[in-house]
């Protein structure tokens, strides 16, 4: 997927914001080819280092955020 240098500024600044309740629910529901994890952008690894840091997905999260 490509995307523009602005595109991936905006998309690193909501990843650096975002809980991690945000952050399991983008990853749970994301549709598929969703930029976020795309492994050929940066975003990718940006995302699972800040998810990781919040304590990535716990069994509370997953309950909280439920299937829909």
């Amino acid at each position: 997927m490509e995307m523009s240098a602005e595109k991936i500024t905006e998309w690193e600044k909501k990843i650096d914001k975002m809980t991690q309740v945000e952050m399991a629910r983008l990853q749970r529901f994301a549709p598929s080819g969703h930029p976020v994890f795309d492994s050929t952008l940066p975003l990718y690894e940006r995302f699972k280092a800040r998810f990781k840091e919040l304590g990535g997905f716990t069994p509370a999260i997953s309950k909280q955020i439920g299937w829909g």
